[in-house]
């Protein structure tokens, strides 16, 4: 072969190795840990649960929330809600909640998520409905069960949210109560900071993993 076509030949040979280089970068690319964790969507019907199944009336239990900007604590109210904290730990401890992110973020107000459509208009297959006394009011760091201006007062699937703010204390009297953050009011905080004036999240804030503590 003559020294122009070995040329020619190596000429040939960088460019396809420059190819492979290419897309084996832009592959790693994609393994980015950098990147933001998406919320993941789930088709999930449940039956509902008997009243008492999980945490009884008076019990004392917890649930920790690990998200993606830090973790906090809900002490659940068993004895002024035992069907709405039934209910919430239920839900923990399917595993319903893990991989699901907050898909309302409204500064100031709340921070809500639990939908596993992330439409904010789904749930897990059923209601379950403790109605509200006429003085019930929401303090920051509440956790309450949102539900649709169709619905009985105190009705509630798996939609929550967390008081963040003063502006809740405009809320009536018409959602039950799952408990209040005892640990992590600050990474809730954090959390509410990320709403935007469409009052959608301006980051992914991803549940990762919800667990339920008793005693």
């Amino acid at each position: 072969m003559s020294e122009r076509g070995k040329l020619v030949s190596l000429g040939v040979i960088g460019a396809i190795l420059a190819v492979v280089v290419v897309v084996v970068l832009v592959g790693r690319g994609g393994d980015d840990d950098s990147s933001p964790k998406a919320p993941v969507t789930k088709d999930v019907k449940l039956d509902e649960p008997e009243p008492g199944s999980v945490v009884q009336k008076g019990e004392s239990a917890q649930v920790k929330m690990e998200t993606t900007e830090g973790d906090f604590t809900i002490d659940l109210d068993t004895e002024n809600w035992p069907i709405t904290a039934n209910s919430f730990a239920y839900l923990t401890e399917k595993g319903f909640y893990d991989g699901l992110g907050f898909h309302r973020i409204v500064p100031d107000f709340v921070i809500q998520g639990g939908d596993p459509t992330g439409s904010g208009s789904g749930g897990p297959g059923y209601s379950v409905v403790e109605t509200p006394p006429k003085n019930t009011t929401y303090p920051v760091g509440t956790v309450a069960m949102a539900k649709t201006g169709a619905e009985a007062p105190g009705t509630s699937g798996s939609q929550f949210f967390v008081v963040t703010g003063d502006g809740a204390s405009s809320l009536t009297p018409d959602y039950s109560i799952a408990g209040k953050v005892t640990e992590g009011m600050d990474v809730v905080t954090a959390i509410g900071k990320l709403g935007g004036a469409d009052e959608q999240p301006t980051k992914p804030v991803v549940i990762e993993k919800a667990t339920l503590e008793k005693g």
